[in-house]
């Protein structure tokens, strides 16, 4: 049985979710995938919202019937909608990466201004960490955020990139350094920037080799000014939120994995038990049924991990008591969807590398951008063996 870590609640959530998707995504998931048809995107993300289904991480605001609604749920609603269209979840996920740290760290005012219209569908949300030279090295930043004590604004310069919903968000979670003279991690700061701010501006959307339909640019900041009340927890705590929401992204990310990795499965399967090849079907041959035997055991294995991450996020652990479970869930299940792609690819042969016979090199290009986003596999290795070895200080 899959899914051990759930209960008959989650897995009959599980039930309604799919259903809702099947009914609201899957008609659309070609005008995504082939038009790259955003406004689709925004109709099936306002759908989530009145259905109550990007409220589920923050309980405050949940007015389902779970009982305890949580990152649990979240990441069975990513994994069911990359089942369907990966670009869609990206932009569902970045969405709600975004209300993270605004639902955690913003004051009453922006927070009920920009939590409540992503929550609902209405809004969508982006996050602003990467640069030309920042990375998996966070400490690396060198966009400025400066408090102007005359006017009391923020002051927000700088240049961002592979930035998700960038020139479509509502509203921008950006961080910066606020004080050069301490280390790195001790002087990030992050503020919340409205669509629409002076001296902000997109030079620049980036072609991807998959996740057709979701918007990925470049986001520039030119003295930027915000409001005081636009800071996210305090001065110079910017690293703390960066970790937390780091976390809180990486889960979701398991749940990404499996949504594309079970879609890949599902097609080799079928292909293997329907094609004939040299008088009997093609799932009898020994080198197609290890590849499907090891698509099955991977998926189990970061199914696993997804959830315990999951679960151990809706117990209240978090941090850096979460780092380790969360980069092997993310780890895990994006080295999964990265598999069993490019197995499903190999098993269909031709048809697997045509757009003109399903979906396979569709899943192969979306795959490959999963072990890159949200920290690199690499960086999830470090992390994992950081706290394995806290005696030792690791050299990157």
């Amino acid at each position: 049985m899959r899914d051990f870590f759930l209960t008959e609640d989650d897995r009959a959530f599980r039930t309604e979710v799919r259903a809702f998707m099947s009914r609201e995504l899957a008609p659309k998931v070609d005008a995504i995938e082939r038009d790259q048809d955003f406004g689709a995107q925004l109709a099936i993300t306002r759908a989530l919202g009145e259905a109550g289904y990007l409220k589920l991480m923050f309980p405050d605001f949940h007015r389902g019937t779970l009982p305890k609604p949580g990152l649990t749920h979240a990441v069975i609603v990513s994994e069911e909608a990359a089942f369907l269209n990966y670009a869609f979840e990206t932009t569902i996920a970045t969405a709600l990466s975004c209300a993270y740290p605004i639902h955690r760290f913003a004051r009453a005012a922006p927070r009920e201004r920009y939590l409540t219209p992503i929550l609902e569908g209405r809004a969508i949300g982006s996050i602003c960490m990467t640069e030309p030279n920042v990375g998996s090295d966070s400490a690396a930043m060198e966009a400025q955020i400066r408090f102007d004590e005359v006017t009391r604004e923020w002051v927000v310069s700088g240049f961002k990139r592979y930035i998700s919903n960038a020139s479509k968000a509502d509203v921008y979670v950006v961080w910066g350094v606020t004080d050069p003279n301490v280390p790195p991690q001790k002087g990030l700061t992050a503020v919340l920037v409205p669509a629409g701010a002076r001296g902000m501006s997109f030079p620049r959307l980036y072609d991807f080799i998959g996740r057709r339909g979701s918007i990925v640019g470049e986001v520039a900041m030119d003295e930027v000014r915000v409001p005081e009340e636009n800071l996210l927890g305090e001065v110079n705590d910017g690293f703390r939120i960066m970790l937390g929401a780091f976390n809180f992204e990486r889960v979701i990310l398991g749940g990404s994995g499996l949504g594309v990795s079970r879609a890949a499965l599902d097609i080799a399967c079928q292909h293997a038990q329907s094609r004939d090849s040299f008088g009997q079907k093609l799932g009898q041959k020994q080198l197609i049924w290890d590849m499907i035997a090891q698509m099955s055991w991977k998926i189990d294995a970061a199914e696993l991990l997804t959830h315990r991450a999951a679960k151990m996020y809706d117990s209240g652990i978090g941090g850096k008591d979460l780092m380790r479970e969360a980069s092997q869930a993310k780890l895990v299940a994006s080295e999964t969807a990265v598999f069993c792609a490019d197995r499903t690819v190999q098993i269909l042969g031709g048809d697997g590398v045509t757009r003109q016979y399903g979906k396979a090199e569709q899943l192969y290009r979306d795959a490959r951008t999963l072990p890159i986003v949200g920290g690199t596999s690499e960086m999830c290795k470090y992390l994992i063996a950081a706290r394995e070895m806290p005696s030792i200080r690791l050299n990157l």
